[in-house]
C-alpha cells in the first residue's frame, strides 16, 4: 500500500513519523527549509511523552517523482487546496482514493449524503468547483483529525495531544478500502475507527472551530477565557445553536449538547486557536471552510443565521485588513 501525505506540516509530519515507524510505505510532498530538512536528516517527532523520534522519510517537492498512491492524505488548510489540484494529479490513479483531513465543512459534504441536495456544490469551500472536477466526489474517504500538533523548526514536529483519525465514507458504508486504512493506522499505533455517520462526526469538530476560532482572533482571549467569560460564551452558544439548527435541518444528529461542547473547549485550557495563530503569524485564515460555509449551508436550508452572519463580517474585515483574506 503506497501512502502519500500532501502537506507534510504538523498533523502530516506526525502523521508520516508514525507511518514509517510502523514500516508503512510513506513518502510526503513538501516544501521550504522544511522539506530540504526532512530530505537531509529524516523527520523527527516529539511525542506528547517527551520521546523522540527520527525517520527517514521520502519527500519532495514534486509529485511527479512519487507517482499514482493508493491513499493521498490532504493535510492542508482548506483555502489551499484548490490552487494545487493540477499538482497533485500525478499522484492520482485509477484507484487511489483521497483521504480528506481538513478541517471545517468539506467539498464533497453532499456526495452520497441523499435528500433534495444530493450533489450540491458549496462556493464557499470549492470555488469553480476545482476539487470536485479535479479529484472526483467518489475517490474521497472522510477524516476528522483530532490529534494536536506544530512545527517546532523545519524537520522537527511536536505531538501535543490526541492520536485519532476517524474515518467514513459519504455513503456511510463501512468500505474495504476504509478498513484497509483503518488497519494501517491502528497498526501505527493511531485510533482510527470507521464511522458509518462521519458528518456528525465533522459537525461536533466544526461546531468548536465555527465559534471559538474567529472569536479568539478578534479577543485575543484564549480558549479557557474565551469559554467562561459570559459574553463571549454567550457569542459563542448562539453561533452554535445556529449551527445545530442547519446541521439538524440536513440529517445531522448530535451526541452532546452545546453547554458541554463549550465546556469541553474551556477544558483544554490557555491555549491559543489555529485562526489566532495564523492571524498572528501572517498566514491566510481559515475563514471560509470554518464559518462562511456554515453561513452557505444555513442559505440552503432557509436558516437565520444572525449571529454567524456578524461574526463573519468582523473576522473578515479583520483578516482584510492584515491582508490575510
Amino acid at each position: 500500500m503506497k501512502i502519500c501525505i500532501f502537506g507534510a506540516g504538523a498533523i502530516g509530519g506526525y502523521l508520516a513519523v508514525k507511518l514509517v515507524q510502523a514500516g508503512a510505505n510513506v513518502s510526503l510532498v513538501a516544501r521550504g527549509p522544511h522539506l530540504a530538512k526532512m530530505q537531509a536528516n529524516g523527520l523527527t517527532l516529539i511525542e506528547s511523552d517527551g520521546q523522540r523520534l527520527n525517520v527517514p522519510v521520502t519527500a519532495t517537492d514534486n509529485p511527479i517523482d512519487l507517482g499514482a498512491q493508493d491513499y493521498v492524505f490532504v493535510t492542508l488548510k482548506a483555502h489551499s487546496v484548490p490552487p494545487v489540484i493540477d499538482k497533485m494529479q500525478p499522484l492520482i490513479g485509477e484507484k487511489t482514493t483521497i483521504v480528506s483531513g481538513v478541517n471545517g465543512v468539506p467539498w464533497w459534504y453532499f456526495h452520497k449524503q441523499g435528500g433534495p441536495l444530493e450533489g450540491t456544490r458549496l462556493t464557499s469551500v470549492d470555488p469553480d468547483n476545482a476539487q470536485w472536477n479535479g479529484f472526483g466526489p467518489e475517490r474521497v474517504l472522510g477524516c476528522v483529525v483530532y490529534p494536536a500538533a506544530e512545527v517546532i523548526q523545519p524537520g522537527l514536529i511536536k505531538h501535543i495531544e490526541g492520536n485519532r483519525f476517524s474515518l467514513g465514507e459519504p455513503s456511510g458504508e463501512k468500505s474495504e478500502r476504509a478498513l484497509a486504512l483503518s488497519r494501517v493506522l491502528t497498526a501505527a499505533g493511531l485510533k482510527a475507527p470507521v464511522r458509518p455517520r462521519i458528518r456528525d462526526e465533522i459537525w461536533v469538530k466544526l461546531w468548536g472551530n465555527l465559534s471559538f476560532n474567529p472569536i479568539s482572533a478578534l479577543t485575543h482571549a484564549t480558549l479557557d477565557l474565551l469559554c467562561t467569560d459570559p459574553g463571549t460564551r454567550m457569542i459563542a452558544r448562539g453561533m452554535m445553536l445556529e449551527a445545530q439548527e442547519v446541521a439538524e435541518k440536513l440529517g445531522v444528529k448530535f451526541p452532546i449538547d452545546v453547554e458541554r461542547r463549550i465546556d469541553g473547549g474551556a477544558a483544554v485550557g490557555p491555549h491559543r486557536t489555529s485562526m489566532w495563530q495564523d492571524l498572528d503569524a501572517g498566514r491566510p485564515m481559515e475563514i471560509d471552510a470554518l464559518v462562511r460555509a456554515v453561513q452557505e449551508l444555513g442559505q440552503l436550508t432557509q436558516t437565520q443565521t444572525q449571529t454567524i452572519d456578524t461574526v463573519l463580517a468582523l473576522i473578515q474585515l479583520r483578516a482584510k485588513m492584515a491582508g490575510l483574506y
